[in-house]
């Protein structure tokens, strides 16, 4: 049956790729550089598996609810790719609590696949074979190993099969302890340029270029790892300040942060108000690839409303031009940004301030928001050097996460922008009597 469908794995599969589902070994690990086709390459062998070998259960824990609903689309199009029956397609989402959310695949032959989010609490209960999706960037992963490691060494549910795929995020996670110190593991390593050299269509030099910093390129897309890296927004920390209700009192001051975007990325005007020393996100708006006049357009109609004091703007690479139109017509209320490394530690080390403090409140049926929090990184080179990284999602790069940052910035702006009034001369006044 597999053999049938060997052309599709050549034809589809780039060569690391089709090493990576070939490998049987029971216990595999890969670390592999961002965009080089991690989930695609797991979802083809946990579908492959649920095809030769009817009444298998695959688990896959990813780092978030967005990550675990994606790497299921993958899964579904293999299930397609191979012909292999889908008798149900089922997501349960909870609003509430991301942590509650799965998807699951059932198959005409009894086999099962389930997405979770990681956490060690969903983990528990499963006799399953198991991925651990970007597994360094789970927030509890030492906890979540202890929760899941039993579940595929039980021998009465028979031999279950560990995969684990990653880019590096830092030395201090279970993840890097398990790549370097574990001789037990098949073990698969492919920087960017491994990936280049065996078919992957990237332009290498344009895109360090874009990444524009020294330490993330060698995280991110070489594999080395730097001194630590982490979640700067734990699940449980924006659930806190998540709330059914986000209005605006009437006289409350307002402020507005734009994260620009275009053809990839999304353009998002998030709106602060502030309640003493909180503050309450009470308008956002998505603009999806829309013109950049128009998008002035939509601001300029937030900028009117009464009570807005001041705009910080992304003023990097596209952004710029944009920031200056926008000053010059809206004047002192809008600050243009440049996203540079101290910019950036200042803005999300405010945000992170608020959300410990509980001082900002966010509407709690705003999922994609919240994914976008969560999936912002904390990265600290061995040298001491900080950066801030956040992958690339179908929908953006955690766009409603940096407007956010803006607008707090703006909002913590000492001192308020008032509209000066214009004083005119009353010409009947000084006119002559006759």
């Amino acid at each position: 049956m597999f053999k049938s469908n060997e052309p599709i794995l050549n034809k589809v599969l780039l060569p690391y790729q089709r090493k990576w589902v070939a490998d049987d070994a029971r216990f595999k690990i890969g670390m592999w550089s961002r965009q080089t086709g991690k989930s695609f390459s797991t979802a083809c062998e946990a579908v492959r598996d649920c095809l030769l070998r009817p009444g298998q259960l695959w688990v896959v824990l990813s780092a978030g609810e967005r990550q675990a609903l994606e790497w299921m689309q993958k899964a579904k199009m293999w299930s397609e790719a191979f012909q292999l029956v889908v008798d149900a397609y089922e997501e349960t989402l909870h609003s509430s609590d991301a942590m509650k959310s799965k998807a699951e695949i059932r198959f005409n032959n009894g086999s099962r696949i389930v997405a979770i989010p990681a956490n060690p609490d969903t983990a528990r209960g499963y006799s399953a074979n198991l991925i651990l999706d970007e597994f360094a960037i789970h927030e509890r992963p030492w906890d979540i190993w202890a929760a899941i490691y039993p579940s595929i060494t039980n021998p009465i549910n028979g031999e279950k099969k560990l995969r684990i795929v990653s880019t590096p995020k830092g030395l201090g996670n279970k993840f890097a302890d398990l790549w370097g110190k574990n001789e037990n593991y098949s073990k698969h390593k492919l920087t960017i340029l491994d990936a280049v050299e065996q078919g992957l269509k990237v332009n290498v030099e344009e895109l360090r270029a874009g990444v524009d910093d020294s330490d993330i390129w060698l995280q991110e897309y070489m594999c080395e790892f730097i001194d630590s890296s982490g979640v700067l927004l734990p699940y449980d920390m924006i659930a806190a300040c998540e709330s059914a209700i986000c209005v605006a009192e009437t006289d409350a001051p307002k402020f507005v942060g734009m994260d620009i975007g275009r053809s990839h990325d999304l353009s998002v005007i998030s709106v602060l108000a502030k309640h003493g020393d909180k503050l309450v996100l009470v308008q956002k708006e998505e603009l999806h690839k829309m013109p950049f006049n128009e998008q002035l357009e939509v601001l300029s109609g937030i900028l009117s409303a009464k009570g807005v004091q001041k705009c910080c703007i992304d003023a990097t690479g596209l952004g710029m031009m944009f920031a200056e139109e926008a000053k010059r017509r809206h004047g002192g209320r809008i600050e243009a940004v440049n996203f540079s490394h101290k910019a950036k530690g200042e803005m999300y080390s405010a945000m992170r301030k608020r959300f410990e403090e509980r001082t900002i409140q966010i509407p709690n049926n705003d999922r994609n928001l919240r994914e976008d929090l969560h999936a912002i990184q904390k990265l600290v080179s061995v040298g001491g050097n900080i950066s801030y990284s956040a992958p690339r999602s179908a929908d953006g790069h955690s766009d409603r996460g940096a407007s956010l940052a803006l607008a707090i910035k703006a909002a913590e702006t000492k001192g308020y922008y008032f509209t000066p009034f214009v004083l005119k001369r009353n010409t009947n006044y000084f006119r002559r009597s006759r």
